[in-house]
């Protein structure tokens, strides 16, 4: 869910960046970009550890259906 939320945030920039000339304003959302880009990997991390961890596969299904872990 959150992934989902994160890639649309991503194409709505690129898309407005797409449209933009001014090159302060294209550099500022490439900037947010790059940002949305490192929250990201953050959040595959998370969901790696919390894999690694958790080893009840029972648990782990719970977590996906609670949205905790994609």
């Amino acid at each position: 869910m959150v992934r989902d939320t994160l890639e649309t945030i991503d194409e709505l920039l690129e898309g407005v960046m797409n449209d933009v000339d001014d090159s302060d304003v294209r550099y500022r959302l490439r900037s947010a970009r790059q940002l949305l880009e490192l929250a990201k990997q953050r959040y595959k991390g998370h969901d790696e550890a919390i894999e690694d961890i958790v080893e009840d596969d029972e648990i782990l299904k719970d977590l996906r259906e609670l949205g905790y872990v994609e």
